[in-house]
């Protein structure tokens, strides 16, 4: 019998209410993980509930956190070790976008974007990785985004420059940690259909978003946006053992997004 890439992995996932995170925790739980889904909103009760019910006797905690406190994610990892012992797989996640023109952004949007996908992954991984060493070693994902490393749109300063940052954290928390054992790599998502993107869409096109969407899937070689699960995957990938000489990575999951030159020139 084929034992389950994560069977008795313990996993930290932040943002898991709805969107990505909702997805990383539906694959972490399919895969046997022991998880404790954190996020700002109390609806990850809910969201936990009806992981329950597609995978009976699934384990799941749940924190209503925020991650740009880190008394609060020590809370959290605090009851995840309660509940299921030391922390194998920290799942960075939870990040904001807001769209405005350069001129206009005001600091507090600045700092939001820092607070929360900056700080947030900083806090996450300096509560986390106490219990990991504890452990013998774990495993970090970290969610940036192919914005701000390798494109970027117009009136996504903010979430680009922030994004850009976990690249460089990725990096440097991979190599201090490889002689300790815990393995640190990043997603960089193109689009997937998620909340936060269909807010991006109403920012870009109030009377039509829909099809600032359908506009999203045109510039995609897959002509489709990616689904929760499908980044889920590449979480749990690089969570699990089957990944284990991968460290420092930046795994772009875009479709093909960021690979066409012209979307007018070519054949077919």
């Amino acid at each position: 019998m084929v034992q389950p890439k994560l069977e008795g992995k313990v996993a930290i996932i932040t943002g898991a209410a709805a969107g990505l995170g909702e997805g990383i925790a539906e694959t972490y739980v399919k895969y046997g993980a022991k998880i404790c889904m954190v996020d700002l909103s109390a609806d990850v009760d809910a969201t936990a509930d009806r992981i329950r019910g597609m995978y009976p006797g699934a384990e799941i905690v749940t924190a209503v956190a925020n991650v740009a406190d880190r008394a609060q994610m020590d809370a959290a990892v605090a009851k995840t070790v309660e509940a299921f012992g030391p922390i194998n797989v920290a799942c960075c996640n939870a990040g904001v976008c807001r769209l405005a023109p350069f001129e206009q952004m005001s600091d507090e949007m600045r700092d939001f974007h820092i607070d929360v996908n900056i700080k947030g992954v900083w806090n996450t991984c300096q509560a986390a990785i106490p219990s990991m060493l504890s452990n013998g070693g774990g495993a970090i994902v970290i969610a940036s985004s192919v914005t701000g490393d390798i494109v970027a749109d117009a009136g996504e300063a903010a979430y680009a420059m922030t994004k850009a940052a976990l690249v460089g954290l990725t990096k440097c928390l991979a190599v201090e940690y490889a002689d300790r054992h815990i393995r640190v790599n990043c997603s960089q998502l193109g689009y997937a259909r998620t909340p936060m993107v269909e807010k991006m869409a109403v920012e870009s096109n109030p009377d039509d978003p829909e099809a600032a969407i359908n506009d999203i899937a045109v510039g995609v070689p897959m002509k489709r946006l990616a689904k929760p699960t499908e980044v889920g995957e590449l979480f749990a990938f690089l969570g699990s053992d089957e990944a284990s000489y991968i460290t420092g990575a930046q795994m772009v999951i875009d479709g093909g997004s960021t690979l066409p030159e012209t979307m007018s020139i070519g054949t077919n």
